[in-house]
């Protein structure tokens, strides 16, 4: 039910967060955002964003949020520990940030009937290129932090998404997911309707592996947000 409270998955990105202000239109009430984070504690498992990063960004928010540390044991060990805690303070149900991948969604489903909650999957089949037009139009702002070599070059890394890097998108290949769900690109969100202070990146540096290029922050600050 809409008027449930539950909890939300956070990447950082762009589609948790969106999800996240999704559910609130629908009507739930949510506790925590949930992280994970890899077992050296210092990066997020999802967009290699530091822990701490993570942690100003969602103080930014003001919200309560649990990072979880995913060590010895499998995510899907870790993440039951978590839905067990949070069961205990009437959470019902897990926002997610999926788009139409079918098979992570099953997966998702299965793992929630296995501990018994809920999914909620508030951007499900949506249109992405309306999800991501309507996510700028809302007034949120993120940037990108990783781009697959094999598709985008890092000149890509840093810009703001907005219409005109949408529509950009689409003159350099047609295929490119507009939300990047395809893990294309990876963001980082700055500011928003969701936003009690703003995140101002500070310094940064470039490095890539063999699938991406990243942007590193390396330094942030949260502000107050023009009023």
């Amino acid at each position: 039910m809409a008027s449930d409270k539950v909890i939300c998955l956070w990447s950082g990105g762009k589609d948790s967060c969106f999800s996240y202000y999704k559910a609130l239109e629908k009507g739930y009430s949510i506790g925590y955002l949930l992280n994970f984070i890899s077992d050296d504690n210092k990066h997020s498992l999802s967009h290699n964003l530091s822990a701490q990063t993570l942690n100003t960004q969602m103080q930014a928010i003001n919200i309560p949020f649990i990072q979880k540390e995913v060590k010895d044991k499998s995510y899907a060990d870790s993440f039951s520990e978590v839905v067990s805690l949070v069961k205990k303070e009437g959470v019902k149900g897990i926002v997610f940030g999926d788009i139409y991948l079918r098979p992570h969604r099953e997966w998702i489903e299965k793992f929630c009937r296995d501990n018994d909650i809920n999914p909620i999957f508030p951007l499900w089949e949506i249109p992405t290129d309306k999800i991501v037009r309507e996510f700028v139009s809302h007034g949120f702002k993120t940037t990108i932090v990783d781009v697959r070599k094999n598709i985008m070059d890092k000149t890509w890394l840093g810009r703001i998404i907005d219409h005109t890097f949408i529509d950009a998108l689409k003159e350099i290949d047609p295929s490119i997911d507009p939300c990047g769900e395809k893990g294309e690109f990876h963001t980082f969100v700055t500011d928003g309707p969701i936003f009690k202070r703003k995140i101002n990146i500070i310094e940064t540096a470039i490095s890539e592996n063999n699938t991406y290029h990243t942007l590193d922050i390396l330094k942030i600050e949260d502000v107050k947000k023009d009023t």
